[in-house]
């Protein structure tokens, strides 16, 4: 009896298993309605996608990983207190990084209003997910990487001196690889804003980062 119990056991975790690796090829648009029809693991399977995206999105954003940590919780508490009023028709990607700019931004707001917090600048050691600017190679040898690490360093530097209206294009677009409708989506912005932010923060992030190269 004990043997077929376990046997079942065994069965039921290799299917769960095997649907939660299933739910994982599928899109955003169709994890969304799995989880809208009641499948407990759709949710996951989001969560598991987006949270390392959004952990270095909005920890560059605001140069505070801790408290980006925190965010990141609360953007996926609000996905799924208000999943059920996503317009399937348009891109989560696009919906969940909207969530998130806003909390940013509105942390970026309340620490204006308080003149005992210093502005953080990006904080080091970015994780190297899902972002299309690579610094380290580790086949490259010990002098090429050092100045790769050195970059990157220099990159977080100028990064959180860039205003916070300018830094949110350019860490979505330089940093996240989003598209300039993509961007304009998420910051509620017309593309001729974005495109005048953008270059704006390429310009002044250029003369940032030109003395720390030479």
């Amino acid at each position: 009896m004990r043997a077929v119990l376990k046997g079942q056991t065994e069965t039921v975790a290799t299917r769960r298993g095997f649907e939660r690796s299933t739910l994982h090829e599928l899109d955003d648009g169709r994890l969304v309605l799995e989880h809208l029809r009641g499948d407990p693991q759709a949710f996951g399977a989001l969560v598991d996608r987006y949270q390392t995206r959004l952990l270095n999105f909005i920890n560059r954003t605001i140069g505070d990983r801790e408290r980006a940590e925190d965010l990141v919780q609360e953007v996926f508490i609000r996905v799924f207190r208000h999943l059920h009023r996503f317009d399937q028709t348009k891109k989560f990607s696009t919906w969940i990084y909207t969530i998130a700019s806003n909390l940013a931004k509105n942390e970026l707001r309340n620490r204006s209003r308080n003149p005992l917090v210093l502005f953080q600048t990006i904080k080091q050691h970015w994780e190297a997910d899902h972002r299309p600017l690579q610094f380290e190679d580790t086949t490259a040898r010990p002098d090429d990487l050092y100045r790769k690490r050195y970059l990157k360093e220099a990159v977080d530097q100028c990064v959180g001196q860039l205003p916070a209206h300018h830094r949110v294009v350019f860490v979505l677009r330089e940093l996240e690889g989003k598209s300039y409708a993509e961007i304009a989506d998420i910051t509620g912005c017309n593309l001729g804003t974005v495109k005048s932010r953008l270059n704006r923060a390429r310009n002044s992030f250029a003369q940032l980062i030109e003395p720390l190269l030479e």
